[in-house]
Formats: structure tokens, C-alpha cells, sequence
């Protein structure tokens, strides 16, 4: 992207897929530096993510404990689901990893934060809503879960506990610390900095895909 003086532009040169997954692809780029050399840069290319701070009429947030192999541990995260239901919103996708993951439903939602989880090597972004007004989902409309999630813990936390977590190193979650972070700060500011459900993502950057 061009630099505020409107300086040196990072171009891409070419692009070359090294792998193509379902949730995910492995990506070079030729791109342009300062000086006018040519660089390559390996990143991976994600379809992206919601994930939902669901706050409880008793400032309780709701939090997952989930196996995640990479870092081959259980982590405490936020309800959270990629988006890959084909026309489905944002605000849509957030309810419905809420109904599959904590079996709750929600009556009001806004949006908290837009995160790019790991920009030095992956474009991934996840749009953290706060949901509010919760109620349980019937049991016989429950969703049944499969894989790592058979396994996943749900518990209520108050939110301030839930911030202390972050800072003991309980939870390392980058979703959900940014998160948690932002709904403690919309909490204490009597919700002003909050968005509407709807509002748009970012605008991308210049070559962003």
C-alpha cells in the first residue's frame, strides 16, 4: 500500500499457489521493495472468521475450551467459526457459531473489533461481535458436534475475570484477547465505541486479495 507521503507502493509482481485447502492456501508473491528490488513473500491465504463475545444479563462472557493441535493444547477461546456458508453474513455466520459451540441464541448484536490475527503471514481477519439478550437453544435443535469440538468445554466467566485471564497467560487466544480487551473498554464507556451488526469490514489495501 502507498505510505502516507504517497511514497513506494508494494507491487505484485507475480503469484503462485504452493497448496489450495478448503479453509485455507499457501501462497508466494513477487512483490516490489524500496530500492527497486523484487522480493518473495510466503503467506497463507484464509477465507476468514467471526467470533462472538457473548455477554449474560450478569456480566458473564461465555468461553469454549477447545483442542487445537498445532500448538497441542486445549486454549479458552470465544465462540468462533469460519466463514464458508455460502451467502451467509457476518452477523449470520457470528449467531450461528454461537448456537453450534455454547447452544445459546442472542437477541441483540453489534459489532466489537476487526482482527488480523497474524498479518506477517497469513491475511486472515475475524470480526468479533458482542452478542447480548442470550437464551438457550431447545434441546432438540442443538447442534451435535464432531472432531476436536466433541471434546469442548463451555463456561460462564465474569468479564473482568475473563480479562485477568489474559493477563496471567490463561488465555492466549488472539481472538479472544482482543476481543474481551474491547468489550471490557465498550462496557466502561456505556457501549458508545460499539458498531452495528452490518457495518462494513475494512477497506483492503492496495493488492489485498
Amino acid at each position: 500500500m502507498s505510505t502516507p507521503d504517497g511514497g513506494h507502493v508494494f507491487e505484485v509482481r507475480s503469484s503462485v499457489e504452493r497448496f489450495d485447502g478448503p479453509v485455507f492456501s499457501v501462497v508466494t508473491d513477487e512483490v516490489t521493495m524500496p530500492g527497486g528490488g523484487v522480493a518473495a513473500r510466503d503467506y497463507v491465504r484464509h477465507v476468514g472468521a467471526v467470533g462472538v463475545v457473548a455477554l449474560d444479563a450478569d456480566g458473564r462472557v461465555v468461553l469454549v475450551e477447545q483442542y487445537r493441535h498445532p500448538v497441542r493444547r486445549r486454549l479458552w477461546e470465544l465462540p468462533a467459526g469460519l466463514i464458508d456458508v455460502q451467502g451467509e453474513g457476518l452477523p449470520e455466520a457470528a449467531l450461528r457459531e454461537l448456537a453450534e459451540e455454547a447452544d445459546l441464541r442472542a437477541g441483540r448484536i453489534d459489532v466489537l473489533a476487526d482482527l488480523h490475527t497474524s498479518p506477517g503471514c497469513s491475511n486472515e481477519m475475524i470480526r468479533v461481535f458482542l452478542a447480548r439478550d442470550l437464551t438457550p437453544v431447545p434441546d432438540g435443535e442443538r447442534h451435535e458436534r464432531h472432531g476436536e469440538e466433541a471434546t469442548m468445554r463451555v463456561a460462564r466467566v465474569d468479564l473482568d475475570e475473563a480479562v485477568a485471564m489474559v493477563f496471567t497467560g490463561a488465555l492466549t487466544n488472539a481472538a479472544a484477547v482482543g476481543g474481551l480487551l474491547a468489550a471490557a473498554r465498550a462496557r466502561d464507556a456505556g457501549w458508545a465505541p460499539l458498531r452495528p451488526a452490518d457495518a462494513p469490514l475494512p477497506t483492503a489495501g492496495a493488492g489485498e486479495r
